[in-house]
């Protein structure tokens, strides 16, 4: 998925949680820490297992992104309550990549 959107002309920013030794991925700096990022984001997509979630909300929090899209399989409602009621935009359980290629992109 993230090749995907990166071909259709989406800036995709790494943030792993894993491969600590990985600097670069997609031609992209890697970075550890949503808080960390320069820019400013318009989304945050998620592939954790659900009970791995909670412990990034601080995180995403901190980057105020528009919209959280947890993909396909990933749903947390206790989460998706704290970022909405933060004003956070958030999806549940879909694929960003079907998505795309519904709408064209």
């Amino acid at each position: 998925m993230p090749e995907y959107a990166q071909e259709a002309g989406i800036r995709i920013i790494p943030v792993p949680v894993f491969f600590p030794d990985v600097t670069e991925i997609l031609g992209e700096r890697v970075y550890r820490r949503l808080a960390d990022l320069p820019d400013a984001i318009d989304a945050v997509v998620v592939f954790r297992r659900p009970n791995d979630i909670p412990a990034h909300v601080d995180d995403i929090l901190a980057c105020r992104p528009s919209i959280v899209w947890m993909q396909f399989g990933i749903r947390h409602d206790e989460v998706a309550r704290r970022l909405s009621d933060a004003g956070i935009s958030v999806v549940q359980n879909r694929c960003l990549m079907v998505d795309l290629q519904a709408n064209g992109i």
